[in-house]
């Protein structure tokens, strides 16, 4: 077993390493952390504007009036509804900011060539605007490659030095203006002729071209049962070799969730049918109980039937952080890393809680998750009722209790052999 972990290690620590020093993924992966307070600020409002409560809109039409639900509504859509512009304007930053260029540049950049490739939308009466749409979900793949590709613009124009180079007595403010004034001008040159290359095929726009060529595909797959068993597999085997195996997936399948998580966000607005069961949230507040691996299960036998002073110690320790989803003091303290017989609960534990959510939700005993774009941090049974409503609350409960059961019988042999080293121990003293 020990060879097969080293092996195991040696194959997989590569892979890690590659993804994780990736500077586009990291891009990426900083472009959503830098917008995710507003993106969890604007959908969490969506439930006071849609609250399950029987003469609920009706009360608050004949106290503040029939446009009522502005207040919250107006948020979301200045928010989830443009995430994409945010989303464009981070990565661009940290993309920018790896290769040490003009941060402020590349962000505008980033966001001039986006909306250089969305078409305006034309009225008969003579208005004219760019579509919400566009910049929200269905626009976020679109709006992650213009960031990158327009930063790469910018460093490549910037390292032939094609700029302008102003005096030393120029204020830097001034100077740095005319510095970004070629490369900028070919971020637009290049998108420019790109949209109308794009408006003389059959595709019509970048837009959806990327979406039914990229987005589509990969949304389908990515919201797909047997796509989360790979995925939840893989990041267990990372966690397992000491790797952050949800920051490694997160970056790469965070753009696909989140669109997933805009869709059952628009619906749930609108009062239309839900539709995606895999998004953020079924990840973050159904799979994970506890963090990666269901560790609240773990942390629930060392409270309650550990007899060895290590487990009770670890579980005392343990237990606020795990009901806050922040499980490294578990899996860093009993080990799981490194250690095979913990390894098998680890997975299967995920497993289960991934099928038991899928099915739950898929039969429509539990309803989908409503588009709120809850902080990971919030504790089960009230995330899963500000998601799902009682019966996500329920399922969370279920679903603890199946992977304590899981958890139990490894916990009690590695804590039996703790608890014989330390009688050994007290015998010797």
């Amino acid at each position: 077993m020990d060879k097969f972990m080293n092996i195991m290690n040696k194959k997989l620590a590569p892979i890690a390493k590659a993804f994780d020093t990736n500077r586009y993924l990291d891009a990426i992966k900083n472009g959503f952390y830098g917008v995710m307070p507003f993106l969890i600020l604007g959908s969490f409002l969506l439930i006071f504007s849609n609250l399950p409560i029987g003469g609920y809109p009706e009360f608050m039409a004949s106290v503040f009036g029939e446009k009522w639900d502005r207040v919250f509504t107006i948020p979301y859509e200045a928010t989830m509804s443009i995430m994409t512009l945010y989303v464009i304007m981070g990565a661009a930053k940290s993309l920018a900011n790896y290769y040490k260029i003009n941060t402020l540049n590349a962000s505008i950049s980033a966001v001039v060539a986006f909306v250089i490739a969305t078409p305006f939308l034309s009225e008969s009466e003579g208005a004219t605007g760019i579509p919400t749409s566009a910049m929200g979900a269905s626009g976020l793949f679109l709006g992650i490659i213009i960031s990158i590709l327009s930063v790469e613009i910018l460093r490549f124009i910037e390292g032939k030095n094609l700029t302008i180079k102003m005096p030393a007595s120029v204020p830097a403010n001034i100077s740095s203006s005319f510095t970004s004034l070629i490369p900028s001008f070919f971020v637009i040159l290049v998108f420019t002729i790109v949209r109308l290359v794009f408006e003389n095929t059959s595709f019509e726009t970048v837009q959806n071209f990327i979406y039914s060529i990229l987005q589509e595909p990969l949304t389908n797959i990515g919201s797909s049962l047997p796509a989360m068993i790979i995925i939840n597999l893989f990041a267990c085997l990372l966690w397992a070799f000491g790797i952050h195996g949800t920051v490694i997936i997160g970056a790469i399948m965070d753009p696909i969730w989140l669109s997933l998580t805009a869709g059952n966000a628009a619906a749930y607005a609108s009062g239309d049918v839900i539709p995606n069961i895999i998004n953020t949230e079924f990840q973050s507040n159904f799979v994970q109980l506890g963090g990666a691996g269901c560790t609240l299960g773990l942390v629930l036998c060392m409270v309650f039937v550990a007899k060895s002073k290590q487990y009770k110690t670890l579980g005392r320790l343990s237990v606020a952080p795990s009901f806050f989803n922040i499980n490294e003091p578990v899996i860093f303290g009993t080990p799981i890393i490194l250690n095979p017989i913990m390894l098998i609960p680890f997975v299967l534990s995920t497993l289960v809680a991934l099928l038991v959510t899928y099915f739950a939700m898929d039969i429509g005993l539990v309803p989908l998750t409503n588009g709120v774009n809850l902080p990971w941090t919030i504790p089960p049974i009230i995330s899963g009722f500000l998601l799902s409503g009682w019966k996500g609350s329920v399922l969370q409960v279920f679903t603890t209790i199946l992977t304590t059961i899981i958890w139990y019988p490894f916990f009690k042999m590695s804590d039996s052999k703790a608890y014989s080293l330390e009688s050994i121990q007290e015998g010797m003293e």
